[in-house]
């Protein structure tokens, strides 16, 4: 008799103390829940060995970059539904699912044990980070993390971020195009910095060099774009190369902390600060410091989380770290503003555009969807798995205020404190470019 999704919405409604919001479809045929839910799918039950032996969210990350585990129906009213229901109830928690000396979590462990099938647990997906040793950011270990993040492939990039390729919050308007937000987002950039022609600018984490290539053409900089990724390095080049920039701009494959040739007139580091990591983010402000001219604008693009209430206890997300971003860490913009300000910055302007990536986000999983088996062959269904997933959760996330996006503008002071800004600093809010 098929009855494994039965059995495993009893189990699962056991321990939770309430009915299932999602129906599920288990790898026997059997179906179980709401009629109409969005559904979730048990293709094979090594998805439940591997959340038996890993607990919580890499357990579950695990079979979904496998494919063991898939979603039909509105993917983002699921996840919605399931972190409603699990994650935010701490049902779901860092090293398992609540402890095990609750009853209900000894019971469903049982039951799933049941399910399960034999033995040994599958080994991880290929597409995660194996463990690293050592020190966190250090130079050659930030280096093999980006790498593994941006070395997916230029064309897979291209697929999902469109002609644009770049891979921050765009800055939209009703009833714009992601092109244009992102053409849009750039500008602001430009003019909060107030770049003018002959100005020498670092773009610190240049990515494909849109913002370089921008600054350049609309307002004749003169830019240094430095980078970790080779990938990331070689497409650049080959586009300024196109534009007729090579000239005006130079592509680094560098780490910021080599950039030994300032001062720079400006600095923008867009979505980059994500990476630097919490024990190395003052050496970082030092570094900007030192290299920008006195009266020099820095801008910090960066995601920013929401303060916990006791901070020791704040740790990476565990898929993101496994899958995505490995060893990156968000921090508060209120401490990110406090170390820019103790290396020695003024803080001129803070702009939030949270609901900005929402948007851009959800752009990004449609380009992705629209030309799915063409990613799959770029780089592997596992890998396509992990963007969609991310993307989709991290979309929700800015919707609920879990994580933020803000510009954070910030001067280092001339002589005598002078800032050398306008009486009237948003100037920028008029496009210059129309």
């Amino acid at each position: 008799m098929a009855d494994a999704a039965l059995r495993l919405t009893r189990l699962a409604e056991e321990l939770l103390g309430e009915k299932l919001p999602v129906r599920i479809r288990a790898w026997d045929g059997s179906e179980s829940g709401p009629p109409g839910a969005p559904v979730l799918v048990i293709r094979h039950r090594r998805a439940l060995r591997r959340l038996l032996w890993k607990p919580g969210e890499l357990g579950l990350a695990r079979a979904w970059v496998a494919g063991e585990l898939d979603i039909e129906g509105d993917l983002y009213e699921a996840l919605d539904l399931m972190a409603a229901l699990i994650w935010e109830r701490g049902a779901v928690a860092e090293g398992g699912v609540h402890p095990v000396r609750d009853p209900r979590v000894r019971a469903f462990a049982k039951g799933l044990l049941r399910l399960a099938g034999p033995w040994p647990p599958p080994p991880a997906p290929p597409e995660e980070v194996r463990r690293r040793s050592g020190t966190l950011h250090t130079k050659r270990r930030d280096k093999e993390a980006i790498s593994h993040h941006y070395d997916v492939g230029n064309d897979f990039y291209e697929l999902v971020l469109g002609p644009s390729m770049v891979y921050s919050c765009a800055y939209w308007e009703d009833g714009g195009s992601l092109e244009e937000a992102q053409r849009d987002k750039l500008d602001l950039v430009c003019r909060k910095l107030a770049l003018k022609e002959g100005d020498r600018l670092l773009d610190v984490g240049c990515g494909w060099g849109s913002m370089a290539i921008h600054a350049a053409r609309e307002y004749g900089a003169r830019v240094t774009g430095v980078t970790l990724s080779v990938e990331q390095a070689a497409f650049a080049r080959k586009r300024i190369a196109q534009e007729g920039l090579a000239d005006r701009i130079d592509v680094r494959v560098q780490d910021y902390r080599d950039v030994r040739d300032g001062p720079y007139d400006a600095i923008s580091s867009i979505g980059m600060a994500e990476h630097v990591g919490t024990v190395r983010f003052r050496e970082y402000a030092d570094d900007l410091y030192a290299l920008l001219r006195p009266g020099g604008r820095l801008l910090n693009h960066q995601i920013a989380r929401r303060p916990e209430k006791d901070e020791s206890s704040y740790h990476v997300d565990d898929f993101i770290d496994a899958y995505v971003f490995p060893d990156g860490e968000l921090a508060p913009v209120g401490r990110t503003m406090a170390t820019l300000e103790e290396a020695g910055f003024e803080a001129r302007d803070v702009e939030s555009i949270r609901e900005h990536y929402a948007l851009t986000l959800r752009r990004w999983v449609a380009n992705l969807e629209k030309q799915w088996d063409r990613a799959v062959r770029m780089t592997s269904a596992g890998r396509a798995r992990v963007w969609r997933l991310y993307m989709a959760a991290s979309a929700l996330s800015f919707e609920h205020n879990k994580i933020g996006v803000n510009q954070i503008l910030v001067v280092r002071p001339a002589e005598g404190g002078a800032s050398r800004m306008p009486l009237r600093t948003r100037d920028w809010t008029a496009s210059a470019t129309g």
